[in-house]
């Protein structure tokens, strides 16, 4: 099953005809305005259950039919995941800022670079990209196998020619390792991105007491986490962009985020895209603060104000969903205790012994 998927923008022509069209859906819209307002005001109640059975957890990791897991592939892209030697300083590894400890990010505002250079953006976790389709805050890669050599190359991230990147893999006893897990072929820049993507996917969170909660077991979570559920998928609305098991729906939105970082508008110059950014993961959200692109919320319980706010900036591109809330206090401890319960323990990652 391919990952890979495009976003594309549709630009419709202009001219007499799209006028005529414009004219037919406007009044199309008008027409059945009451009938929409019949059909919402008449809405089913909320469904508890309904809703649990959204967030199901998926039963295997999703690999595309050219780079299938094997485990060999995993321990190679394992290797050269914690290997600090794929940077131009040698002390920089994928691993240094995408750390397990932190949940797969760094614990920083904003990470850190070649040479001690603070960089622009916060690091966004790994943890759940085999279910992602576009990666980085701005979606510039369209799938892990493209996104793992980025920061290797970049001049101010790991700053590494790819090709001192394979004259690296390829002078130390890595090549066992290449050929128990790609047989028969030669060692390129794309192999090295296929081994770090094959490990990357295996970066899965574990079972959480939500997903305990889901499956059957009432005890599992408190009564205020429950509330908190309830809210998120009422009133609150976070699931407009929080959604499935992951609770991202993998999209740009501007949450009105304080910055001049205009995000995915600068890969897709449309008014929506300024300023957005991509819906990060809430699973073991706990353990990933400061949050947002740039680290400006410190805590969840900032999160959830600026939320409350309707954002902090108030532009043009501010995503629809996002609108003054008007949480009470309780409800806000509520949604806290529930986004607790999406914290799992997971197993410890086996570091790998590094080829001299």
């Amino acid at each position: 099953m391919s990952l890979v998927r495009t976003m594309t923008a549709h630009h419709p022509t202009r001219g007499p005809g799209r006028t005529l069209q414009i004219s037919r859906i406007l009044l199309t819209a008008s027409l059945l305005s009451p009938i929409l307002l019949s059909q919402t005001s008449e809405a089913s109640p909320y469904d508890q259950t309904a809703w649990k059975a959204k967030y199901a957890r998926p039963a295997s990791i999703p690999f595309p039919d050219d780079n299938k897991f094997t485990k060999e592939r995993e321990l190679l892209g394992r290797t050269l995941f914690f290997d600090p030697r794929l940077s131009a300083s040698k002390t920089t590894s994928c691993a240094t800022c995408h750390n397990p400890g932190f949940s797969w990010g760094d614990g920083l505002p904003k990470a850190i670079g070649d040479g001690l250079k603070q960089l622009n953006r916060k690091t966004p976790t790994i943890l759940n990209v085999a279910w992602a389709d576009l990666l980085f805050w701005d979606g510039r890669a369209e799938s892990l196998e493209e996104q793992a050599l980025k920061p290797i190359a970049a001049a101010d991230e790991m700053n590494l020619p790819l090709d001192r990147l394979v004259a690296t893999v390829a002078a130390k006893q890595y090549r066992n390792l290449f050929e128990q897990a790609y047989p028969r072929q030669p060692i390129t820049a794309e192999l090295v991105a296929r081994a770090l993507a094959t490990f990357e996917r295996t970066v899965v969170s574990g079972a959480a007491p939500f997903d305990e909660w889901i499956a059957g077991r009432e005890s599992a979570i408190s009564p205020s986490a429950k509330r908190g559920f309830d809210l998120f998928n009422t009133k609150a609305e976070c699931q407009k962009c929080h959604s499935g098991w992951n609770f991202t729906d993998n999209g740009f939105h501007d949450t009105g985020v304080t910055g001049p970082d205009k995000g995915r508008g600068i890969e897709l110059p449309l008014e929506a895209m300024q300023y957005a950014f991509k819906t990060p993961t809430l699973r073991n959200s706990t353990r990933r603060d400061p949050y947002m692109h740039n680290g400006t919320e410190a805590t969840l319980k900032d999160v959830i104000e600026l939320y409350d706010l309707g954002g902090r900036e108030k532009r043009p591109s501010l995503a629809p969903e996002i609108v003054p809330l008007h949480l009470t206090d309780q409800e806000k401890r509520d949604l806290l205790a529930f986004l607790a319960t999406l914290t799992s323990v997971d197993k410890p990652v086996e570091m790998p012994v590094l080829p001299r």
